[in-house]
């Protein structure tokens, strides 16, 4: 083994070319102290194929040559790979590792900063205006700017107006003189456009009166407002509406993405929205019923049958002081119970919803 410090150098002649020239002893006595693991150098390798490019005009010792052009290419591969990787034992090798990772830090962070254009929020609010209602989201995840110009009143106000037809009739909370308060202003640009827009209130036409899961889902619920109305009926017999406005359950509630972005707080009044989490269930009987008082109490129970004269629904609702834990059964601690016999119709309205009562007396 040569000593430390000592390079070897392979130079050759085109005469001396054999299959002796070029031999595995080469690159097995290079000098571990140069090159990790043994390995030739990157140069080394590179001086090796360069001379053998020289020799592959000689007819006679073609053989030899493919051989030195393959072995000269397996270590170039290996010195590509192992060139740039300090040497442990070596002095000063740590040095070398964290000058490595720092200059690694610095190109990540310059590629980092080269991709892509940072666009001012004029542009952004410029493009807002050929946004459709139902891409409002995906506008809003593009980035940052885009997401800022969805909280602006200006945003919800161009969109209100875009889509406001004169022949649409609104309720009074939704005319274009109670949509210039910045105050609730997206709630209430959410529930014009499905008065005003097509391909929302087409939506509203296909939802059912009452999904399959409510009664799961409505359970823990809180009742918030409790209110009877009463209101002519077809036969011109009166039909008297309960209205209980529930909030959703933790965990039921779909703005929890939403909630985890908070607008600036310019404009924390035009995303205030006092019903976000609630919705409303309408029971619609033949006659008035007296019920207890059930305000700040827990949804435990929600059933539909059929009524006694066989003809119409019977709604049961069972109200408890404190709502059920996951996980745990809910033991008979008795309640409020609330029967409604015979209901005419069932309804559970989102906040949203064109029916949904914005006041207790409308």
């Amino acid at each position: 083994m040569p000593k430390k410090g000592n390079r070897k150098r392979l130079k050759f002649k085109a005469g001396d070319v054999c299959s002796e020239s070029v031999t595995v002893a080469d690159y097995a006595d290079a000098d571990p102290a140069l090159v990790k693991s043994g390995r030739l150098k990157k140069a080394v390798a590179n001086a090796v194929e360069k001379e053998v490019q020289l020799l592959r005009g000689l007819e006679a010792s073609q053989g030899a040559v493919e051989e030195v052009l393959s072995s000269a290419a397996s270590a170039n591969a290996d010195a590509l790979d192992s060139s740039d990787e300090p040497d442990p034992d070596e002095e000063g090798g740590g040095e070398v590792k964290v000058a490595c990772k720092k200059k690694n830090k610095r190109r990540k962070e310059s590629t980092e900063n080269s991709i892509g254009e940072d666009y001012p929020v004029d542009i952004w609010l410029m493009l807002s205006s050929y946004i459709r209602p139902e891409d409002v989201c995906k506008f809003a995840l593009i980035c940052r700017h885009a997401w800022t110009v969805t909280c602006t009143a200006a945003f919800w106000t161009r969109l209100y107006r875009r889509h406001y037809r004169v022949d649409v009739e609104l309720p009074c909370h939704l005319k274009p003189r109670s949509i210039d308060r910045m105050r609730c202003l997206r709630a209430s640009v959410i529930r014009s456009l499905f008065h005003l827009y097509e391909p929302f209130s087409s939506r509203v036409s296909n939802i059912p009166a009452l999904p399959e899961s409510t009664p799961t889902t409505m359970l823990n619920s809180k009742c918030l407002l409790f209110w009877v109305k009463k209101v002519s009926g077809t036969r011109q017999e009166p039909l008297w509406e309960f209205y209980f406005k529930l909030m959703k359950p933790q965990g039921h509630s779909k703005n929890g993405c939403a909630k985890s972005l908070r607008s600036p707080k310019q404009y924390e009044d035009v995303h205030l929205n006092p019903d976000s989490d609630c919705y409303v269930l309408q029971v619609t009987t033949l006659n008035f019923i007296f019920i207890h008082v059930v305000m700040g109490m827990t949804l435990a129970q929600f059933k539909i049958n059929v009524s006694t004269d066989m003809r119409h629904h019977r709604v049961r609702l069972l109200f408890q002081d404190s709502p059920l834990h996951r996980g745990k059964k809910r033991a008979d601690l008795g309640g409020t119970q609330v029967v409604l016999d015979p209901v005419h119709s069932v309804k559970l309205m989102d906040w949203w919803h064109p029916q949904y009562p914005s006041l207790p007396h409308t």
